[in-house]
């Protein structure tokens, strides 16, 4: 099947580690041109010159601090730049800090407001004018199974990605007609860094090994495994592609079929 990303913009944020740099990895198979953006310049200057020889059309780091709005507006700017403007968004990022919904301060709710959920309306608002114009745009939400079933101590992240998906619905019926779809993908238990932490934290709670822990997470898995970052990828990958043009405003789930609800 021919995806049609060949030289395709793409800006994937947090795709220096974990499931963005997953997505970023599959995306420069497909021959796009990709932003690489995360935390440190010179991790992802590093991950752009990898990509580059994966396939990658282009590829180009950028170092994005998605709590700093003038940071967010810097990253749009340059990647005009240095590609022209972009074709598909990978709105990911990581997650705040584990805390129960009683305990999270007003101060803290607010400094995380800005990266979980201001930074990725602030990126499609600046990008989403070139899409409509060329009648071709894909914007991609990464979320979490969280906002479905809310995943214990991980208050401020369920509430904010809930809120995400609704945005991403409400704009998905927005630019339909412009040839720009707007999709949500849910990950549940992938291996990645960021889940290794929520393990040890979890095990940290509970008094347990971080063993007891992954054992007991993955009798909740009808899967009894949790997801690799490849089958994820696949997925995202697919939904940013010209294949998937009659797919928007959905939220797809790649969880091994953890999230109970139908």
């Amino acid at each position: 099947m021919d995806l049609g990303l060949k030289d395709r913009r793409a800006v994937v944020l947090g795709s220096t580690r974990g499931l963005g740099r997953g997505i970023a990895e599959l995306l420069a198979a497909e021959g796009a041109a990709l932003a690489v953006c995360g935390r440190g310049e010179g991790d992802a200057d590093s991950v752009a010159k990898e990509l580059k020889t994966a396939g990658a059309a282009n590829a180009h780091g950028f170092g994005v601090d998605l709590g700093d709005a003038d940071s967010v507006a810097a990253l749009c700017d340059a990647v005009e730049q240095r590609l022209g403007g972009a074709d598909i968004l990978v709105l990911n990022g990581g997650g705040p800090p584990p805390g129960a919904a009683a305990d999270i301060t007003s101060e803290q709710w607010a400094r995380h407001f800005q990266s979980m959920f201001l930074c990725h309306c602030q990126i499609a608002g600046r990008f989403l004018p070139g899409m409509r114009e060329r009648g071709w745009g894909r914007i991609l939400v990464c979320s979490s199974s969280g906002m479905v079933q809310p995943i214990p101590a991980l208050a401020m992240s369920n509430t904010y990605r809930a809120g995400l998906i609704a945005w991403a619905k409400t704009l998905s019926n927005e630019v339909a007609a412009d040839g720009v779809t707007v999709n949500t993908i849910l990950p549940g238990r992938i291996k990645t860094e960021r889940l290794d932490e929520i393990d040890a934290a979890t095990a940290k709670r509970l008094g347990k090994s971080v063993e007891e822990v992954v054992a007991a997470s993955r009798t909740t898995i009808p899967a009894g495994r949790y997801g690799t970052v490849a089958e994820f990828a696949a997925m995202a990958v697919f939904l940013v592609s010209a294949q998937a043009s009659y797919v928007t405003g959905s939220v797809v789930r790649v969880d091994g079929g953890f999230i109970r609800a139908v």
